[in-house]
């Protein structure tokens, strides 16, 4: 049934559902009472709006920086000894830049400015080196002196990184013994050894008992300086004023190179474990050996 209820005019039709019921069921007091169910709807009022509900704020999108690559030293990629290469290298170019350089075979020098002036030289440049029986002799004494000391360190640590070094056939102390043995049947007094060498020497004895790479850095550069330009030395000295003698110091059983590259592999190998930091104490390290041993040669011309 629809009914249509006047009371206002702005209502839409009121329905009122009925529901069907015979006449005795709707008097019977024992049944609940029909329920009306009337929709109206006021023209005025807004429908309501759906919408869904406000979800979690999602953060902003992260930006990732863009990774920097460190960049390489020269060599690095070689290994340590590449690297230490490179340092004797740059102070070569360095020593040759300066205006007072002392020139060796094979090694240059710089000459402190208080050496030069003691030593009564007027003009700048490059000195022409002359060696003397006293004063190879003494360098003899004094590379004895950190041969037989580094071999010994790593022929009796107990530290496992030494262990790779025993043996390698660069050892040079039976070498210069022979050599030293020799002038002293010529009638050429054995010095005792001087400050460059014992200096050196102390300062390799701190390094064995604090850092073994350190160590190890040293005793690779000693041969290397030696194999390098040692050999030039021994025989251009040998040559003016040994009637071209060859010494046991630049003797090996076996080529010298092969025998350093031997050394050379295996402190590359140990300088893998070794952090970026532990490397750069190693390359300072290179360039006080370099330094230290300029200190012996120069003992030929003195």
């Amino acid at each position: 049934m629809w009914s249509f209820s006047s009371s206002t005019s702005n209502l839409l039709p009121t329905l009122t559902f009925l529901p069907k019921l015979n006449q005795t069921s709707y008097s019977n007091p024992r049944l609940p009472k029909p329920h009306f169910i009337s929709c109206c709807s006021d023209l005025t009022t807004s429908p309501p709006s759906f919408t869904d509900p406000p979800g979690p704020t999602l953060p902003p999108p992260v930006l990732k920086k863009r990774r920097r690559y460190r960049k390489l030293y020269p060599g690095e990629k070689e290994g340590i000894t590449e690297e230490m290469r490179f340092v004797a290298m740059k102070l070569r170019e360095s020593a040759k830049a300066k205006p007072r350089v002392r020139t060796y075979p094979g090694i240059s020098e710089v000459e402190d400015k208080s050496e030069s002036e003691s030593e009564g030289s007027g003009g700048e440049g490059e000195e022409t080196w002359q060696p003397t029986v006293e004063g190879f002799v003494k360098y003899l004494v004094d590379s004895k002196l950190v041969f037989d000391f580094v071999e010994r360190i790593v022929d009796e640590s107990s530290h496992v990184s030494y262990a790779y070094f025993r043996k390698t056939g660069l050892e040079r102390s039976v070498a210069l013994s022979k050599d030293l043995e020799w002038f002293s049947q010529q009638d050429i007094v054995i010095p005792e050894a001087s400050n460059p060498g014992v200096a050196y020497v102390k300062y390799l004895e701190e390094l064995a008992e604090t850092s073994p790479p350190l160590f190890l850095c040293h005793f690779y550069n000693i041969y290397f300086s030696h194999i390098a330009g040692g050999q030039v030395i021994g025989k251009q000295v040998s040559e003016k004023i040994l009637e071209s003698k060859q010494l046991e110091f630049y003797n090996w059983e076996g080529e010298s190179e092969e025998l350093l590259r031997g050394v050379r592999e295996k402190l590359n190998m140990l300088g893998e474990h070794w952090s970026r930091d532990e490397k750069n104490k190693c390359l300072r390290e290179a360039t006080k050996a370099f330094r230290y041993l300029g200190q012996i040669i120069r003992l030929i011309i003195l």
